[in-house]
């Protein structure tokens, strides 16, 4: 059996994507280097600054950009000013009227004020300084000429049908980037080739669909799925948590449902393949038999789940709050987490030992539930 194949997965969530930043990190302290990344929204930008930079250089460009998004007076708050619940929700509503500094800042448009939701714009905020954040920060020759492949979810605004760029099929450039993160009506759709894109969260907020539909069946894959919500939580007793749970369970749900159909359905064309192998031989090696075998059958897969746990201070604005304090956190924790799954041996193997899917959910404390295949 060959070297498995290594992807990263990232989802969609905005502020809290500087958790994958510190995931990938940590994961630059191995060889255990990617050869695919997939992201949606934030997992797209981040997939952009580590495909887009040389390896000695990805981390340095990942700090670079979330120093950048978090170095705003309203992200730079002093700690005696309020606890941290209160800073957090502060910075968050300065964030909304005042932008974040390298991402986007908010129109100065009086048709907005005077006609409000018919006002003739698409968003309420510019998204042209993300523009020029990912021309300083990103490599786009190294994107489509580098032997790393990236993907890039994103949703047609006509069709509402989820598409993916990828460097594998057309040249990438910043327009698709800023596209996979153009969530609506915050941000206004990018143009490109004649359709109009939004934020593929949308749709799905996490990319891993498209990778195992993508992936060649006759190779070994691992992938590392890092997503941003968790579906486990404690039952809300204010208005603002009601919001946040029912944000964490929007995203995870989408995502839990997805890794779990997913799985069970590749088994279950698995294990058809399996009971082809003990037809008798004037059945199995019939053609068309054998051209459904080589359809069902695949080499293993296995899915390390690994999920941000947020603190008791975040709240519903937890994903649109890019304060430095909350960067510097989600940075640690990511890097942290994936130490403890790295503590595991049997963690993130780069050869796969049976057919099939295998899912593992991770949390700080290492390898958690163990799902086997069919």
């Amino acid at each position: 059996m060959g070297q498995a194949h290594k992807a990263l997965v990232f989802q969609g969530g905005g502020a809290l994507g500087a958790y994958q930043a510190g995931v990938y990190a940590a994961l630059c302290e191995t060889p255990r280097q990617p050869q695919w990344i997939a992201g949606v929204s934030i997992g797209a930008i981040n997939a952009a600054l580590i495909a887009g930079n040389a390896p000695e250089r990805r981390v340095e460009r990942l700090r670079e950009f979330w120093d950048l998004v978090s170095s705003g007076p309203s992200q730079r708050l002093p700690e005696w000013f309020a606890d941290r619940a209160t800073l957090n929700q502060w910075s968050a509503v300065l964030a909304s009227m005042l932008g974040i500094p390298g991402f986007f800042e908010p129109r100065r448009n009086p048709a907005l004020w005077m006609l409000g939701g018919a006002a003739p714009v698409l968003g309420f905020y510019d998204t042209s300084p993300l523009k020029s954040t990912l021309e300083r920060l990103v490599d786009f020759d190294r994107i489509n000429h580098d032997d790393i492949r990236i993907s890039l979810g994103a949703v047609n605004v006509r069709t509402g049908n989820s598409l993916y760029f990828d460097n594998t099929t057309q040249r990438i450039g910043p327009e698709h980037v800023m596209a996979s993160g153009a969530l609506p009506p915050g941000f206004p759709p990018v143009h490109i080739d004649g359709e109009d894109y939004w934020d593929g969260g949308i749709v799905s907020n996490t990319p891993l669909q498209y990778v195992l539909d993508t992936h060649p069946r006759t190779q070994p894959l691992v992938v590392l799925q890092v997503d941003l919500f968790s579906a486990r939580g404690l039952m809300p007793t204010t208005l603002s948590e009601v919001l946040e749970r029912q944000k964490d369970i929007t995203y995870s749900s989408r995502t839990r449902m997805n890794t779990d159909a997913l799985a069970a359905n590749l088994n279950l064309q698995q294990a058809i393949a399996d009971l082809i192998e003990k037809l008798p031989p004037a059945l199995r090696d019939d053609p068309s038999v054998a051209a459904v075998q080589a359809q069902l059958k695949h080499q293993p897969i296995d899915i390390f789940h690994l999920i941000y746990r947020d603190k008791p201070y975040e709240l519903e604005s937890k994903d649109y709050e890019f304060s430095r304090a909350a960067v510097d956190e989600h940075w640690e924790a990511g890097m942290r987490d994936l130490r403890a799954t790295l503590g595991h041996p049997e963690a993130l193997r780069g050869q796969a030992q049976q057919n099939g899917v295998t899912t593992f959910d991770l949390s700080g404390q290492g390898l958690g539930r163990i799902r086997h295949p069919m």
